[in-house]
């Protein structure tokens, strides 16, 4: 009797091999991209934009281009790679696994030898590949076994107990009809999170989710339920593709009973899904995704809900936004995207508490705009510091992945941050009040300015005063300009100048510099090329008088001697 099934079970399990090797398609990568076995990587990579382009869905509607397209990016994955591309061309295989072809790729079959210590010589399936064979939305028909040589009492080299284990999950136990057999989802027991999927609880949610400016993606289910499985997978598989912008997690509502009725997420007949998100507004909050269950309806939704923190800015815009009084440091994006990069907006809900954030569409780095800023490749990020000094924190941006690039960036957010802060505590800049300097002369103080108000002092004490007094007036008259009925003529910057330091500036106003004066203030109007000095005493009720003044045009300018210029 136990031969009888020994052999029944070797002869369901080769016919399970023979159907797997006809389903295959195992494909070369050079054939792929139709280059030489010895081609360069410049030929690789000539190859692979040719074909990608020619292939690619947005352009390409014909049957098979879809398919066609996974392939060659496949391929160019393998080839692109040093090491990847030395397995395959020493075993066939891109990890190193000596065997008949190089892995799970594009839907395909690929089979791999295992041997050896670690691999058993089981006959295994991935852990979720095979919930994918029924062909459901988002997953790929992927099968993947591994068979080698430490094959124990089976002839065959694998334990028969071994298939049944990995198709269903747990053990032959006692045998087909032992009380320990368990049968995955057709059985009881409790079932566990996939391995990229954060099981959640109350404690977990208040620490890791709630206002961490991070989009969680989350399941709530019971073991029982219909579709979970599904869920799982697409769910991961999004998770996975956005690795770094998006967490996901699940929460077992049969186990969380009193937790999901709090957040009012405990599922009925079927899994629900939510995201815990930043879209409209800075406190986050539980959507539940209503959708069909697809991968590519439920990606979109994701993205549609990522924070939208980083406000997007025409050219325009840019050139006088910079002017504008707020305590935060200023971070803006310079892309030829025309819409605001995943990337951007997910580091903008992380970040949102320390950095004000902005994005603007370049053409290229030859816009004049791009070109005043010292940026020679794109995209870029520029940071603006508390005082107004302006940095171009990185440019030519290369996405390796999401996960590795937002990490990049978010370090050098840090440190920027740290610089920002030393300047505030060292300069009293806390309340915005810019240092002019080269870098943010004409953003403060240029032609798009009508008036700019500026403060030059010689010492730290006149500059702390002058900073007092001008953040508190420039409060009062940024109600005014408010106003709507206020005119054109109302807008108004506020700028320091240290005359120690840039003391040739003066001399387009003044023959003398100003030199005798420890503090004086300066309205300047660079379109006209006029100003107007006031040398009295510097206390906040002449400074309020002045600027009354200037705004309502009862102050003379004078022509300058000269176009005023810093170092």
């Amino acid at each position: 009797m136990k031969n009888t099934w020994t052999i029944s079970m070797i002869f369901f399990t080769c016919s399970l091999l023979l159907y797997a090797s006809v389903e295959s398609k195992s494909l070369d990568p050079y054939k792929v991209l139709g280059v030489e076995k010895d081609a360069s990587s410049r030929q690789i990579q000539k190859a692979f934009h040719k074909l990608s382009l020619q292939y690619h869905p947005d352009k390409n509607k014909n049957k098979g281009a879809q398919e066609k397209f996974e392939e060659i990016n496949n391929a160019y994955e393998i080839l692109s790679d040093e090491e990847k591309r030395k397995n395959y061309d020493m075993y066939g295989d891109s990890r190193g696994n000596p065997g008949f072809d190089g892995g799970a790729h594009g839907g395909h079959t690929y089979f791999r030898s295992g041997g050896g210590p670690g691999h058993g010589g089981g006959f295994t399936f991935s852990p979720d590949e095979w919930q994918t064979m029924g062909g459901q939305s988002g997953g790929s028909k992927s099968y993947s076994f591994s068979f080698g040589g430490s094959g124990g009492d089976s002839p065959f080299g694998f334990d028969v107990g071994d298939v049944f284990s990995n198709f269903f999950g747990g053990g032959m136990g006692g045998g087909m009809g032992g009380s320990g057999s368990q049968f995955g989802g057709f059985g009881g027991g409790a079932r566990s999170s996939p391995k990229n999927m954060v099981s959640i609880n109350s404690q977990l949610y208040k620490k890791e989710v709630i206002e961490k400016g991070v989009t969680w993606l989350l399941l709530s289910y019971t073991p029982s339920m219909k579709g979970t499985q599904h869920f799982e997978s697409i769910i991961e598989e999004i998770g996975n593709s956005l690795k770094g912008a998006l967490e996901v997690g699940s929460v077992n509502c049969e186990v969380e009973s009193s937790f999901c009725k709090e957040l009012g997420i405990r599922p009925k007949n079927k899994p629900r899904v939510y995201i815990y998100s930043y879209k409209s507004i800075e406190i986050g909050s539980l959507i539940e995704y209503t959708g069909d269950g697809t991968l590519k309806d439920l990606k979109s939704f994701v993205q549609d809900h990522f924070p939208k923190f980083s406000k997007r800015l025409t050219l325009t815009e840019f050139e006088t936004k910079f002017n504008t009084i707020e305590s935060l440091p200023k971070l803006i994006l310079l892309s030829t995207k025309k819409d605001t990069p995943v990337i951007w907006r997910a580091l903008s809900g992380m970040f949102r508490k320390r950095f004000i954030f902005y994005d603007t569409q370049v053409k290229d780095v030859s816009d004049p705009l791009v070109e005043n800023l010292g940026v020679d490749k794109l995209p870029a990020v520029i940071g603006l510091l508390s005082n107004g000094e302006m940095k171009v924190l990185k440019s030519g941006i290369h996405v390796k992945d999401m996960k590795s690039t937002i990490k990049e960036l978010g370090l050098l957010f840090d440190g920027f941050e740290k610089k920002n802060k030393k300047l505030g505590g060292s300069n009293s800049d806390n309340e915005g009040i810019p240092l002019l300097r080269a870098t943010n002369f004409d953003l403060i103080c240029g032609e798009k300015t009508p008036v700019c108000v500026i403060g030059v002092f010689k010492s730290a004490k006149g500059r702390e005063k002058l900073h007092k007094i001008l953040s508190s007036v420039s409060q009062k008259s940024l109600l005014r300009r408010q106003n709507p009925a206020s005119g054109p003529r109302d807008s108004v910057s506020y700028a320091l100048l240290d005359a120690s330091n840039q003391s040739s500036f003066l001399y387009a106003f003044d023959k003398s510099g100003f030199k005798s004066l420890d503090m004086l203030l300066v309205a300047y109007k660079s379109r006209k090329s006029k100003f107007s000095a006031f040398t009295g005493d510097v206390t906040f009720e002449e400074v309020e008088r002045f600027v009354g003044s200037v705004l309502n045009g009862d102050v003379q300018f004078s022509k300058t001697r000269q176009k005023p210029t810093l170092k």
